[in-house]
């Protein structure tokens, strides 16, 4: 329960705590005498807490530390400060409703004291004034000497108690468990690695270039799309803003956008959202390799960012720095063969031509301590805009598999920029050509050899903060069962 007594001379504001105590009734007596100078120090035994307020009591300071001795100096301390004209809340009890404590607001009222106190316990914002000093004893390496506590709200019994809860409820309850230590800081991490990912295409000369959300054709594939009315025709939810950044590169040479995609996979993994945030770049005149080497730098730059600004959110959540500090160019490269090669002297299950799924990607990822790309795949693993070796069966795409069992984290390739080869490619997914009229265009009126990427933004957080599921990653999660809150 918490209380506020205040006295019309207000010097300075505490916060004390008042013990539950049987003994209450009986202090009542030495709380009354105090009050009325009929009391002397030298009545009490020479213990620390007396101690304490011997000094409480001969010193002409206007703060009194109620926090730092025992039960019985903090009681008697906090009835000094009534008698000196000082302001304080005293918390820690909720057994109002006993004699003791009736008793003791009677008293404190006879004695001109003005008494408040909540009916119910609750989350209450404060506003704190007071001098920051340094302290060695605190997490935080400082405490703040308060000289005044101002309740700016009192709220309803907060709903996540400190205890273990399911995974549904404080999902449904996200918007309150965003406030919770670890929330917070995957949250910080993930503003930190969206800043250090503009901030390496910014200071590389990339242009951004916004991709629309509303599309008339798939990137992916049909398969996953979200399709909406869109004034008398149908459109689509973005899968993916890369055919737009082809289009950007063509005029502006380095490119990339940043912003939500959405994929109608009907999948309950821990690796996947329904809305998702991804970065695309797009360089003209890359090829394969070269598209590596930036992934390569790219990854590196912000991992290390994120080491040296995140210290503290890392630590809130026990992260093994670590296995992200060997982060660092060059990254191991394998072709896919290689690859299939490596599961299967692992014994590993595994069917040749198909793509990789979580259980694969976890046994690539034991081989290495570092991000693996591995490329050169199967062409028929490949999205139709991946163009081809000169053997004209493997597509010159690229994943790149982070360690610790996250899975593929980016995905990338060279572009098909050939417009004769490209229809062909259009055909043979069964897509309609004419939906593709104008990234057709991009290879008729000046095509050049181009490269891109997209990194999910949500399988980094992950992956960086060292936790087991994505939807903690975004701040309100969208997945096949969950569209509140």
């Amino acid at each position: 329960m918490n209380y506020k007594i205040s006295h019309p001379s207000k010097i300075v504001t505490c916060k004390v705590n008042l013990p539950a105590s049987k003994s209450i009734s009986n202090r009542l007596l030495i709380i009354q005498a105090l009050c009325n100078n009929k009391f002397t120090i030298n009545n009490l035994s020479d213990s620390d807490d007396t101690i304490a307020l011997k000094k409480a009591l001969h010193t002409d300071h206007n703060e009194i530390n109620v926090g730092a001795a025992g039960t019985t100096f903090r009681f008697l301390a906090s009835f000094l400060a009534i008698q000196r004209g000082k302001e304080f809340i005293l918390t820690g009890t909720k057994r109002i409703k006993e004699r003791p404590i009736k008793n003791l607001v009677s008293t404190l009222r006879s004695l001109g004291a003005k008494i408040c106190y909540l009916e119910k316990e609750g989350f209450a914002p404060l506003k704190i004034k007071g001098t920051v000093q340094a302290d060695t004893r605190s997490d935080s390496g400082v405490e703040i000497l308060v000289t005044d506590i101002d309740v700016v709200h009192i709220s309803e019994e907060y709903p996540i108690a400190l205890k273990d809860h399911g995974v549904s409820f404080l999902m449904d309850n996200r918007h309150l468990w965003l406030r919770s230590k670890k929330q917070f800081a995957i949250i910080k991490i993930r503003q930190r690695l969206i800043k250090s990912i503009r901030d390496f295409f910014d200071s590389r000369d990339f242009v951004l270039v916004d991709s629309p959300m509303f599309t008339g054709n798939a990137v992916e594939g049909t398969t996953t799309l979200f399709e909406t009315e869109y004034f008398n025709r149908s459109a689509y939810l973005t899968q993916s803003g890369q055919l737009y950044q082809e289009a950007a590169a063509m005029a502006f040479g380095k490119t990339y956008c940043f912003g939500p995609c959405f994929r109608a996979e009907k999948s309950k993994t821990r690796k996947h959202l329904t809305e998702f945030w991804m970065v695309e770049p797009e360089m003209a005149y890359c090829d394969i390799h070269q598209n590596m080497d930036i992934i390569e730098e790219f990854m590196s730059y912000i991992v290390a960012d994120c080491l040296e600004h995140c210290v503290e959110e890392l630590k809130i959540l026990e992260r093994d720095v670590s296995k992200l500090s060997n982060i660092s160019s060059p990254f191991p490269r394998i072709s896919y063969d290689e690859a299939v090669d490596i599961l299967h002297k692992n014994n590993h299950e595994f069917e040749y031509g198909s793509d990789f799924g979580a259980p694969d990607e976890e046994m690539l990822a034991t081989q290495f301590d570092k991000p693996v790309m591995v490329h050169s795949w199967p062409h028929e693993t490949k999205a139709f805009y991946m163009k081809r070796d000169k053997t004209d069966k493997y597509a010159l795409g690229v994943d790149v598999i982070a360690p610790e069992g996250y899975g593929e984290i980016v995905g990338g390739g060279q572009r098909e920029d050939e417009h004769d080869l490209l229809v062909k490619r259009i055909k043979g997914h069964g897509l309609p050509v004419s939906a593709f009229k104008w990234y057709l265009d991009l290879r008729k009126y000046g095509s050049v050899p181009h490269s891109g990427f997209g990194l999910g933004l949500e399988r980094m957080v992950s992956w960086v903060c060292g936790i087991d599921h994505i939807r903690q990653t975004i701040p309100f999660p969208r997945t096949m069962g969950r569209l509140e809150p």
